[in-house]
């Protein structure tokens, strides 16, 4: 895949992502890069990337792009001859899918910036499945997901109710 088809597969996503229901047009693009890193590309840069009248981009460019769209910065640039994701091991694959289903999840759910949040950081481990699968575990076993929770609860939580034997937990390192 080209650097130009690339960029126009991230926008797609992003507006997905957005709950636009269409790509981002280049022109919001480099709005939104503007407002919310601070720093942007301009419109027309971005058509020049996209016809592959600029086939290469700057170090600084491909890490603005790739932090706005929270891609890993050699992803930007056009895959060699004969790539096939194929190439890409089976589990490296299926994290990459995990990853996707998390972002668009979190896209789904702007009501709910905690729940947004926490899908957002779990996308953005190295290993997005690896969370994924310790969650599981702490719902499999019994009392601690009882126990996390009552933690993590709004308005409950660390400080404000004595454990069993009628002491107040230390504030934990979970509650932000």
């Amino acid at each position: 895949m080209k650097l130009g088809d690339k960029l126009r597969s991230l926008r797609a996503v992003e507006g997905s992502l957005r709950g636009l229901g269409r790509p981002l047009t280049q022109q919001e693009l480099a709005s939104a890069m503007k407002r919310e890193i601070g720093r942007g590309l301009s419109q027309a840069y971005l058509s020049q990337i996209e016809s592959g009248a600029r086939p290469h981009l700057t170090h600084k460019t491909r890490g603005l792009l790739a932090r706005f769209f929270r891609v890993y910065p050699g992803f930007l640039v056009d895959d060699p001859e004969g790539y096939t994701p194929g190439l890409q091991s089976e589990l490296r694959a299926m994290d990459a899918k995990v990853d996707s289903w998390l972002f668009a999840g979190a896209g789904q759910f702007t009501a709910d910036p905690e729940l947004q949040r926490a899908l957002m950081t779990i996308a953005e481990t190295p290993d997005s499945r690896t969370p994924l699968l310790l969650l599981a575990e702490i719902v499999r076993t019994p009392g601690l997901f009882e126990r996390l929770a009552e933690v993590l609860r709004p308005g409950g939580g660390a400080g404000e109710t004595p454990d069993r034997r009628g002491q107040r937990p230390p504030a934990s390192p979970l509650r932000n």
